[in-house]
């Protein structure tokens, strides 16, 4: 797992209260691919390989929020994330149960991603 220890410093500081949670997604999307790097950009803990994948909403406090810069554009049949933009989606995680229910299909958004990245 490619972790980055700005965005360690960064979790330690921000003292969140779901920062179990936020860690847990956070392992789950590192996991998927040894080429997701880490950082800290936009003032939140971001995901990317070839470009940005998602950035966490670190003001919401009472499930963790996960924005797909991109996710429009992503093939997602499990409905995991949500939104009309012209481009962003999010991904909302209520707590430890609700993301081990989500796991697989933010595994699947996360390699669609990796699969249409690569293709370009």
């Amino acid at each position: 797992m490619n972790t980055n220890p700005e965005v360690d410093t960064y979790l330690s500081k921000k003292a969140h209260p779901l920062t179990s949670e936020i860690q847990r997604v956070r392992e789950i999307i590192l996991s998927v691919d040894d080429r997701i790097e880490e950082t800290i950009k936009w003032q939140s803990p971001t995901f990317m390989y070839k470009g940005n994948i998602a950035s966490y909403f670190m003001n919401a406090k009472k499930h963790v929020s996960l924005m797909f810069h991109k996710g429009a554009s992503i093939n997602d049949d499990s409905g995991l994330l949500d939104g009309d933009g012209k481009e962003g989606r999010t991904a909302k995680f209520y707590g430890m149960d609700d993301i081990e229910s989500k796991k697989d299909a933010l595994e699947a958004v996360v390699k669609e991603w990796i699969r249409m990245q690569d293709e370009d």
